[in-house]
């Protein structure tokens, strides 16, 4: 009964020895006497003692390599210190397994050569700002590469490039040039824009006061047209109200003369009266002074005469005689 005992406890520690747990993104890769035997993944597991063996035990998690600064000539002959940081995942065990003898260094070794290979086609400029072109190219070169090896690269990063001293400050000397010349650039289109705009201003300003200069003569214009119509518009009813009165030839004649003497204004002025005209209206004075019409001296009033003493017995008082109203075919000249 010992003996069972024994052999039960000597079991029992056997299977605990060789109970295997892999922890959750691992996994183990499994030997037979030395021969690939299979995968384990995540979850529990017991190995069979004296013949199985775990070779290796892999992350899947997502990796980083970083890369030493490292010397690098361009096409320019220029010697620059770079370095880079590589993003990795190991996809398949097996591979990862006995694809390399050491992946992560044979990983390592492939980026420096192809980051000197890349650069050495590029000259300083275009290093320097070539840096997504430089990524996506080692990227795709690393990843079709390390497929053997059972590795994924995700992404290259360059992290600094390091030129030399003397090229440093070549390129900071450069740099104050361009922000100097940038800055003489913007004050010169600053200068040319505020001449443009200030004679813009004042050709603005000569047309708005030449079409104010046109508006006031159109205005005034205007007006004077319509003082000439308004004034010749009277005359035309005067004479229309003077011929539906039924005045004669001889009237209108004399408007005429007077409006002539009307022109004259009272200063020395010549006027022309045509011979028929002057005929006119001598035959209208003739016809004026025979017939009192247009007459403007008044008759010489007649002596009063004496005056009679009213009889205060005989006479009655007699109501002063009363004006006559004037007629309407009555006229004053």
């Amino acid at each position: 009964m010992y003996y069972l005992y024994a052999a039960l406890a000597i079991i029992l520690v056997i299977i605990l020895a060789n109970i295997r747990i892999v922890p959750q993104a691992h996994e183990f890769v499994i030997e037979w006497l030395g021969k690939y035997k299979g995968t384990w993944g995540a979850g529990f597991h017991i190995k069979v003692p004296l013949f199985e063996k775990v070779a290796k035990k892999i992350s899947l998690k997502e990796q980083v390599l970083d890369s030493p600064p490292q010397p690098v000539i361009t096409k320019d002959n220029v010697t620059m210190q770079i370095d880079t940081v590589i993003y990795y995942a190991v996809y398949d065990a097996k591979l990862y397994a006995y694809g390399a003898e050491n992946p992560i260094s044979a990983l390592a070794n492939l980026a420096a050569t192809t980051l000197r290979n890349l650069v050495g086609e590029l000259e300083l400029d275009g290093t320097l700002t070539s840096r997504d072109t430089i990524n996506a190219k080692m990227t795709a070169i690393l990843d079709e590469a390390t497929d053997k090896w059972g590795i994924k690269v995700h992404r290259v990063e360059l992290r600094n490039i390091i030129p030399p001293a003397e090229i440093q400050n070549a390129m900071e000397k450069q740099m104050k040039a361009e922000r100097d010349r940038r800055e003489t650039l913007l004050q010169a289109e600053g200068h040319k824009a505020a001449a443009i705009t200030r004679a813009e201003g004042e050709k603005q300003a000569m047309i708005l006061a030449a079409e104010g200069e046109r508006d006031a003569r159109i205005a005034r214009a205007e007006g004077e047209a319509r003082a000439i119509y308004l004034s010749k518009k009277a005359e035309a009813d005067g004479l229309i109200a003077l011929r539906e009165a039924g005045v004669d030839g001889a009237v209108l004649e004399l408007k005429k003369y007077e409006a002539l003497v009307a022109m004259a204004d009272g200063k020395a002025s010549k006027i022309i009266v045509p011979t028929d005209t002057v005929e006119m209206v001598k035959n209208n004075v003739l016809f004026s002074e025979t017939s009192g019409l247009g007459d403007v001296t008044k008759p010489a009033p007649e002596p009063p005469a004496p005056a009679k003493k009213p009889d205060p017995c005989c006479d009655e008082p007699k109501a002063s005689p009363k004006k006559k109203a004037p007629k309407a075919n009555d006229i004053f000249i």
